[in-house]
């Protein structure tokens, strides 16, 4: 089961964190939260590894409405994206919105779904489109 959309990008960790935040505030999502992993196990069990972030991007409209369908949605917010060092660029990694429908079974979700889709596919293919050659 494939559960993110990703896409690389010709660009350094650190130019590519902040495009990625505006791609996705132009589609009406937030950045709620950010781990900074690689930072995070270094300092607690002293491990090395790439860069990589994971902004939990949250789009307030979609997610009332998911909340308003299942109270237990919750669980599954915001929608991650993974921004993460790989040879000479960065990948984008995106939570396949449609996990919210299809691990609750709740068809109420779907839409909401799709629409969340649309819009985290609208943000990729813009850094895709802005930064091509990867």
């Amino acid at each position: 089961m494939n559960y993110t959309t990703s896409i690389k990008l010709p660009l350094s960790f650190e130019e590519a964190v902040p495009l990625v935040k505006e791609a996705f505030k132009a589609q009406g999502f937030g950045a709620l939260t950010e781990i900074d992993v690689q930072a995070t196990l270094a300092e607690k069990i002293d491990a090395e590894m790439e860069a990589y972030l994971i902004i939990g991007a949250c789009n307030p409209r979609l997610a009332h409405r998911a909340l308003d369908a299942e109270r237990e949605i919750g669980a599954l917010l915001p929608c991650n994206v993974v921004v993460r060092a790989s040879g000479a660029g960065v990948i984008v990694d995106a939570l396949d919105p449609s996990i919210m429908s299809t691990l609750t079974g709740n068809a109420a979700l779907g839409p909401i779904a799709e629409e969340a889709s649309r819009l985290i596919g609208a943000a990729l293919n813009q850094l895709a489109a802005e930064h091509p050659g990867a």
